[in-house]
């Protein structure tokens, strides 16, 4: 396949430039926020569409903030100790999906303090909306050359710039198809009448951490970290393990106390 080579900079309008990567979070936030309203105004929700509007710019706080600390403090923290500017030139790419859900649980701690409502209850409703920014960060990703996968012999390969003259898998597009498309339609099916409470928050723990893990056996780890373990293990990888064990366990304990109350009937 082709690389397209889009060029990362969309609009230039004198020395201000609109990159690519940065209207993929205003794409992400944007159908986030629409499909939140949407989910609020089912009938058996107790979400107003003004309370989805205020808590959404909570989540935008979080998501900038968090993924980019996490990049920083996970992936690449020695070159912003020698450089800290470079923690705004978030055009450059570096962003960490597990920093950002740091950064989303932090925000709905906040909120949810402040409106009266539950850290697993904020997380339930807006879990099916995640996937929808997964899916254009990774396109983002793609359009920006980077986080390419390893060299390939399939039809799928594509020569990257800057990943040398081999064709190689393209990663990002896996994972805006597993992380992205199909976790948000399962999630979405799922979440489409009402669940135990934590089993929507837990079913995306679980789908995007398996997805995340399955990808990244294909992807190429950060140069500056590589394999951290046997040739194999990255730390996107690592990072899935503690999101995968919460995953199972809100799901467990949200479908046993489902049984519990059923059983008492």
């Amino acid at each position: 396949m082709q690389y397209p080579s889009i060029d990362p900079v969309a609009l230039s309008i004198g020395p201000v430039q609109l990159h690519w990567y940065g209207l993929m979070y205003v794409f992400a936030f944007l159908a986030g926020w629409l499909l939140g309203r949407q989910r609020a105004s089912r009938p058996w929700s107790s979400w107003t569409k003004e309370q989805v509007d205020d808590f959404v710019v909570w989540v935008m706080l979080g998501v900038i903030l968090g993924a980019r600390l996490g990049y920083v403090l996970f992936y690449d923290f020695s070159v912003y100790l020698r450089d800290p500017l470079e923690i705004l030139r978030v055009w450059n790419g570096g962003m960490s999906f597990h920093g950002g859900l740091l950064g989303v649980v932090t925000a709905s701690l906040i909120w949810g303090r402040r409106h009266g409502r539950g850290l697993v209850d904020i997380l339930d409703f807006v879990a099916p909306l995640v996937p929808t920014g997964l899916f254009f960060g990774r396109i983002g990703n793609f359009i920006n050359g980077e986080l390419w996968g390893k060299v390939t012999e399939l039809s799928l390969g594509m020569v990257f710039p800057g990943g040398g003259p081999l064709p190689r898998h393209p990663s990002q597009l896996y994972e805006a198809g597993l992380e992205g498309v199909c976790t948000f339609l399962i999630l979405w099916i799922y979440s489409s009448k009402p669940r135990p409470r934590g089993a929507v928050a837990g079913l995306f723990g679980v789908l995007y951490a398996v997805s995340r893990i399955f990808v990244e056996f294909f992807r190429v780890p950060d140069a500056q970290l590589g394999y951290l373990l046997g040739g194999w293990l990255t730390m996107g990888q690592l990072l899935c393990l503690p999101l995968l064990a919460a995953g199972l366990w809100l799901l467990v304990r949200a479908h046993a106390q489902s049984h519990a109350r059923d059983v008492w009937k």
